[in-house]
């Protein structure tokens, strides 16, 4: 995922732009010709109070994506709760989305490694909002490094928020949705590469496996509880702090928008909407899903022949006639 800019909630209601301009300065280079084909909504997919009377729950809610998803809950009518573990950033963020949307956003510093912690945050949350309709795991932890280099401490730190700190969550609002006989929706943010892997981010991409593999298990488990469980596996949105450890310098984007065939990144908007969709009444039958969420970058680099895309139409002129004359096996 990659972050540029802040993220502002616009004016007005929900279901029209629900960002005052959204990530917009993604648009301005590294554009392929192919992107305006297929130009992201600004808007809310969703119909208005869509969420009137739920409860979410989200990690990681203060900045990029969580901020995103907060704003976008809160303008459809949920009662929103944010944990991470800058509580200035937190509270500065759910005055902001609480006084534009009209909708009461609430705080609470957790650092999901901690399980003492989250066992607290979670009561905390039943207190002040309820049992949550919706939980959003969405607190991670990355950088780019040789494996080689990585010391036993740099792999605990990525694991245990990724992995452990998701299951903590995940485990504890879970024990008390069955007690309190509860239904609610789980979503985890993972990535494209927690089901291919990749080099260079072999923490995040072992722990979002777990995440992927957890929550799958959750799915054919606590299905009788009324509990579903659900992953994005986004590709690259570009957001701040992701993009400030993945490409620090910039040198990547340009490459890794060539490899995406819509020939853009994606925006925080998108993936709010597919988030909340995948978190409401309309998505009920989806149980144990894992959607791929990335322009179709996934399917391009793993398709052996997908860079003849770069020949032209002379070129296979040529090598159409030198099929043609080849002759046996």
């Amino acid at each position: 995922m990659v972050l540029l800019g802040r993220v502002f909630l616009g004016r007005g209601h929900g279901s029209r732009r629900f960002f005052s301009y959204g990530t917009k300065i993604l648009y301005q280079n590294n554009e392929a010709f192919q992107s305006k084909f297929f130009l992201p909504l600004q808007k809310a997919m969703l119909l208005p109070n869509s969420f009137q009377g739920k409860v979410a729950f989200l990690t990681g809610g203060g900045t990029g994506l969580g901020k995103g998803m907060t704003a976008l809950l809160s303008s459809l009518g949920a009662q929103c709760v944010i944990a991470s573990r800058k509580i200035d950033v937190l509270k500065a963020t759910a005055e902001q989305i609480s006084s534009q949307t009209g909708n009461k956003v609430h705080a609470i510093q957790c650092d999901v490694r901690n399980p003492e912690m989250v066992q607290n945050t979670v009561s905390e949350l039943i207190k002040v909002a309820g049992h949550p309709d919706i939980v959003i795991n969405n607190a991670a932890g990355n950088f780019i490094s040789p494996t080689e280099k990585l010391s036993p401490n740099a792999w605990k730190t990525i694991t245990d928020i990724v992995l452990n700190g998701t299951a903590y969550v995940t485990l504890e609002i879970g024990k008390q949705l069955i007690k309190a006989q509860k239904g609610a929706a789980f979503l985890a943010i993972t990535t494209v590469y927690a089901e291919s892997g990749s080099g260079f981010v072999v923490p995040s991409a072992s722990a979002k496996a777990g995440v992927e593999a957890m929550s799958k298990s959750l799915a054919a488990e606590w299905g009788k509880y009324g509990l579903r469980f659900n992953v994005i596996q986004s590709g690259p949105i570009k957001t701040k702090g992701a993009f400030s450890r993945l490409d620090p310098t910039g040198t990547f984007e340009k490459e890794m928008i060539a490899r995406i065939p819509c020939g853009r990144l994606g925006t925080v908007e998108e993936l709010a909407n597919l988030a909340a969709f995948l978190c409401s009444d309309y998505a009920s039958w989806i149980n144990g899903a894992a959607i791929r969420f990335d322009g179709g970058e996934q399917v391009f680099i793993s398709g052996e022949f997908n860079s003849l895309r770069k020949v032209t139409k002379e070129q296979w002129d040529v090598i159409e006639g030198l099929i043609r004359k080849t002759k046996g096996s």
